[in-house]
């Protein structure tokens, strides 16, 4: 952190980033979190993925997909004190899965609207029943392929404030789907891409993502990457340690 110079992220960074206390929402979504992790449900699974499963079926357990698809505690967390930090109206959540990370934003922003997006209906359908545990009713959980239903949603809103990017984890639909996402940002957006490093692709698109003239500041905080449109702060680019 020596050598940052700018106010805006060096308070962002020390205030929320490694922020260590302690939220009640926070042990709401984990208690939801270690029964989904006991779940033995089985649930038919549609894969929206690329490549010849597309499309395909499969049975999976409720606990192999909380163990698998949810991100850590700690994401979650951080998740949360961004929304919390930023307060923003329209927040984009591109991956739902169960719904924990989505209950981490909602809970953060109970007055703002989050609009979330999952392909399989019935891991949708499970999502839902998980927000309606935890009393959250600020969320609009939305069915189909991600690459139909985004399009949609982008055009009836007025802007987005926040978006996390979880749906697909590869160079061209990560792209499309930032740039989608782009067209209703403003000066004090914040966007989060999930698993930057996670292949080549995701490499690739997360450079391509900083390079973008319109992307003034981006934090780097390895497993997640932090992207700011503030025209007010020189451009800048931080990798920082979480």
């Amino acid at each position: 952190m020596h050598g940052v110079h700018s106010p805006f992220i060096f308070d962002l960074y020390h205030n929320v980033i490694l922020h260590d206390g302690f939220y009640v929402d926070y042990g709401n979504v984990e208690a939801l979190r270690s029964e989904l992790l006991q779940d033995d449900t089985q649930l038919e699974v549609t894969d929206f993925g690329a490549g010849p499963k597309a499309g395909a079926k499969k049975t999976r357990i409720v606990k192999g997909i909380a163990r698998s698809s949810a991100k850590p505690e700690k994401y979650g967390q951080l998740l949360f004190r961004l929304v919390n930090h930023f307060q923003p109206e329209t927040v984009f959540d591109l991956g739902t899965s169960l719904g924990i990370t989505t209950s981490y934003l909602a809970s953060a922003r109970k007055n703002g609207s989050i609009y979330t997006f999952e392909g399989c209906p019935n891991i949708a359908s499970q999502a839902q029943q998980n927000f309606k545990k935890l009393g959250l009713d600020n969320i609009h959980l939305i069915t189909g392929n991600l690459d139909e239903t985004l399009q949609m949603q982008v055009h009836m809103v007025k802007h987005i404030d926040f978006a996390f990017f979880d749906g697909n984890h590869r160079y061209e639909p990560t792209m499309r789907y930032f740039n989608l996402c782009l067209s209703k940002h403003h000066e004090y957006s914040v966007f989060v891409l999930d698993d930057l490093y996670w292949s080549a692709e995701m490499k690739r698109a997360w450079q391509e993502i900083k390079k973008h003239p319109q992307v003034l500041q981006t934090v780097d905080l390895f497993y997640i990457g932090l992207v700011f449109f503030r025209t007010s702060q020189p451009k800048e680019h931080f990798t920082l340690y979480f």
